[in-house]
């Protein structure tokens, strides 16, 4: 998170709209404080400066939400910019706190009309999922064999070898499961309860087929696939994050969490298969979505430039 201006100042007639804005924000809202704050920290910074923007040689000007124009925000945002160097995920966070603000003091007949409406956002280039390189990968792998047991080897690797996402994981029953000789898929009922079927490779059949043999024998075989060991109930997406973060820590991964084993998945197959049949095999309603597998890293990107060097 971007660093926040040191406690702006501000006139006692803006001091008292950010209490009666707080009062809103908590009695009816009911938001959690650090949110509170977030968003009358960002207000508080705009309050500060449009009266420094205001004041004219030793008259000062306090500030009221009459005063604030469309144009006063745009100018805003070029200060967000261009003075603070602001990035434009940071710039966006203040814009729409202000323009939450401002939805509010319209609701309030404070203002005859929302000045922010017409403001729009800092347009941002998408940034390529996390990537999880072959070695990562191949470290990830070697540490759930090393310390963990067949369940948590066989999560991993389903994670890694269908892209489903983690709900998806946590609600996998064996009914679900389909295993035959040279195939098999999973039944899924993804978002909005959007049926697809996941195919498996052989990797990911193996994997289920001992596992299931091993439940089998110990005679723990339930409804769901993954089960806590501590409550044999299905695995919440919390026990999957802390189990990824546990072997990534193991494998000295930084920063992985559970989903970055479906983006490794889309980057895979976007290299192996059109962009149409990944997108069914995912659950994308939308091949834009789709289309963030075929972005380039920055190492990519590195490595394409590095091919007209001339050393």
């Amino acid at each position: 998170m971007a660093k926040r201006e040191a406690k702006p100042t501000v006139s006692t007639t803006a001091q008292q709209l950010l209490v009666t804005y707080e009062h809103y924000l908590t009695d009816v809202l009911d938001l959690r404080p650090a949110t509170i704050r977030n968003y009358l920290s960002d207000l508080k910074l705009f309050m500060a400066w449009c009266e420094q923007t205001w004041r004219g040689g030793d008259t000062e000007v306090d500030f009221s939400p009459e005063r604030v124009a469309t144009p006063t925000l745009t100018r805003y945002r070029d200060y967000l910019q261009r003075d603070l160097k602001r990035k434009p995920n940071t710039v966006n966070r203040y814009l729409v706190s202000l323009k939450r603000y401002f939805s509010w003091a319209t609701d309030m007949n404070l203002i005859p009309h929302d000045p922010s409406r017409p403001v729009k956002l800092v347009a941002q280039t998408p940034r390529p999922p996390r990537h999880l390189s072959d070695m990562e990968e191949e470290a990830l792998i070697t540490a759930v064999a090393a310390s963990g047991n067949l369940r948590d080897v066989t999560l991993i690797t389903l994670m890694l070898h269908t892209g489903l996402r983690v709900s998806e994981i946590c609600q996998l029953k064996w009914e679900h499961v389909v295993l035959r000789k040279r195939s098999g898929f999973l039944c899924i009922w993804g978002k909005r309860n959007k049926y697809r079927e996941v195919p498996l490779n052989i990797t990911a059949r193996r994997a289920l087929e001992k596992y299931e043999a091993d439940r089998k024998v110990d005679g723990q075989i339930g409804p769901y696939v993954f089960v806590s060991q501590r409550t044999q109930t299905k695995l919440t997406p919390r026990g999957i994050s802390f189990l990824i973060a546990k072997y990534a820590d193991q494998a000295g991964v930084k920063h992985l969490r559970a989903h970055d084993l479906r983006h490794r998945f889309g980057y895979r197959m976007a290299e192996r298969a059109p962009l149409h049949r990944l997108a069914q095999i995912m659950g994308h309603d939308s091949l834009d979505t789709t289309m963030l597998y075929v972005r380039g890293t920055p190492q990519d990107l590195q490595q394409a430039v590095e091919t007209i060097a001339w050393e």
